[in-house]
C-alpha cells in the first residue's frame, strides 16, 4: 500500500477530486518539467539537434516499460485516436469481414472503425451484454468466422467493468483476427503486459491514469506491424533526420520499428518533459502498488454503496481502480451538482456515477462523498 501522496499535487484540503477517470490532477513534478520546458525556447540557441531525440526516446523507454515491450515497438503520437487511426489504415478487413467493438465504448475507438468500414465493404460490430454476462463472454459470442479485428479497451470508461482481453485475445489468435486495444482508462493503474496479451496495436493517452498532460499519448504495434503504414511524413520519422546538414537529401526510409509511426513535432519541448517526469513517478510507486491502494478505496465505497441499496458491479467483475454506482430508480435528479457544491468531483456516465479515486485520495475524501450521497438518498 502506497502512503497518501496528497503532498505531491496541489489539491486544496476541501476538495475531494474522485474522478481521474475523467482527467488526472497535475502532479507538482509534472509541472515543474512544463514549466522548464516552456522557458527553454526562450533560449532557443541552447536547444540542440539532439534535444529532438533524447526526450523521446526517454519517454518511449519509459512507456515501454511499463507495458514489458521495447522501445522500438513504441510510437508518440498526440492522442489515442491517432494510433487507433494507425491501426485502421495498418489493419486488413475487406467486404464482408466484422470489426468487433463494444456498446457505449468510448468514440476516440470508434470512429476510425466506422470510416475504415465504409472504405472497405467490412462493417462494424457492437457488443452488448446480457443480464450478469461478462464483457469477455459477449464479445466471444459476437465473434465469428468474419471478424477480422476486436477493437475493445480492458476497461469500460463507464463503469469501471473489466474485460478479460486474455481470453479475447486467445479467440482472436484461433480465427487469425487481430486484436486493438484503447488502455487509456487503465494502463498507470492496472498492470498489462504485451508479453501476454500479444496485440496487435495499443493506444494510451497520458491525461488520465499516466498522470500526464493532455495531447500526449502513446501507440504500441507489435513488431510484424513495423513496416506498416504511417499517416503522416514529416522529417523526424525518416531515416538519418538527427543530422541536420542533410535534411534536404530525402530518403524513403523510416526510423527503425515504430519511430515511422510518430507524430510531427513530437519532440515537443513542453510535453515531453511532463510525459517523462508523470511515468518516473508511476515508476517510482509501481502499478501494481497503485492499483492496491486505489483498490482498498474503491472497495470501501463499494461497501458503502451497497448498504446504501444501491448497486456497484462484484469485485470479480470490475476494475480496482474505478467504481461504477448505479441506482435502482435512477440517479438522483442534481446529484452530481450537489457533489460538486460541497466540492466533491465525480462524473456521471450513462446510467452510472462513476467514482475513480487516486493515491492522492485520503479517508476524509470518501467519507465525504458517502455522506453527501446519504443526504441525496434521504
Amino acid at each position: 500500500m502506497i502512503p497518501c501522496q496528497r503532498d505531491c499535487f496541489e489539491i486544496p484540503a476541501d476538495i475531494s477530486y474522485l474522478n481521474c477517470a475523467y482527467l488526472s490532477p497535475q502532479l507538482k513534478s509534472v509541472k515543474e518539467a512544463g514549466f522548464a520546458g516552456v522557458s527553454r525556447k526562450c533560449h532557443p540557441w541552447e536547444v540542440l539537434p539532439a534535444h529532438f531525440f533524447e526526450d523521446a526516446e526517454q519517454a518511449r523507454s519509459l512507456f515501454a516499460a511499463l507495458i514489458s515491450a521495447n522501445s522500438d515497438d513504441v510510437a508518440l503520437t498526440p492522442s489515442c485516436s491517432y494510433g487507433i487511426a494507425i491501426a485502421a489504415i495498418n489493419l486488413q478487413l475487406g467486404a464482408g469481414g466484422n470489426i468487433v467493438v463494444l456498446h457505449e465504448q468510448f468514440p476516440s475507438n470508434i470512429y476510425a472503425w466506422l470510416e475504415a468500414a465504409s472504405s472497405t465493404g467490412a462493417r462494424v460490430k457492437t457488443v452488448k451484454r446480457q443480464g450478469d454476462e461478462s464483457w469477455a463472454d459477449a464479445i466471444l459470442s459476437a465473434i465469428d468466422r468474419n471478424t477480422r479485428v476486436v477493437s475493445v479497451p480492458n476497461v469500460h470508461w463507464a463503469d469501471g467493468s473489466l474485460i478479460d482481453v486474455e481470453v479475447v485475445a486467445e479467440r482472436c489468435r484461433q480465427i487469425n483476427a487481430e486484436l486493438v486495444l484503447d488502455l487509456t482508462q487503465s494502463l498507470g493503474a492496472l498492470p498489462f503486459s504485451v508479453e501476454e496479451i500479444r496485440p496487435a496495436f495499443v493506444a494510451c493517452a497520458a491525461y488520465k491514469w499516466l498522470l500526464g498532460p493532455y495531447s500526449s499519448a502513446f501507440l504500441y504495434a507489435r513488431p510484424d506491424y513495423h513496416q506498416g503504414r504511417a499517416i503522416e511524413n514529416n522529417w523526424l520519422n525518416r531515416k538519418g533526420s538527427e543530422q541536420f546538414s542533410d535534411l534536404v537529401n530525402y530518403v524513403s526510409d523510416f526510423q527503425p520499428g515504430a519511430r515511422r509511426f510518430d507524430a510531427g513535432e513530437r519532440s515537443n519541448f513542453v510535453l515531453l518533459p511532463m510525459v517523462i517526469a508523470a511515468l518516473k513517478n508511476i515508476q517510482e510507486w509501481t502499478v501494481p502498488a497503485i492499483q492496491e491502494t486505489i483498490s482498498a478505496k474503491t472497495d470501501y465505497l463499494s461497501e458503502q454503496a451497497l448498504a446504501l441499496g444501491l448497486e456497484v458491479l462484484p469485485r470479480s467483475k470490475r476494475a480496482g481502480h474505478i467504481l461504477g454506482i448505479r441506482f435502482p430508480s435512477g440517479v438522483p435528479a442534481g446529484l452530481t451538482d450537489a457533489l460538486a457544491e460541497n466540492k466533491i468531483f465525480v462524473s456521471l456516465r450513462g446510467s452510472a456515477v462513476r467514482v475513480a479515486p487516486h493515491i492522492y485520495n485520503n479517508e476524509r475524501d470518501l467519507d465525504r462523498f458517502v455522506r453527501v450521497l446519504k443526504s441525496a438518498l434521504s
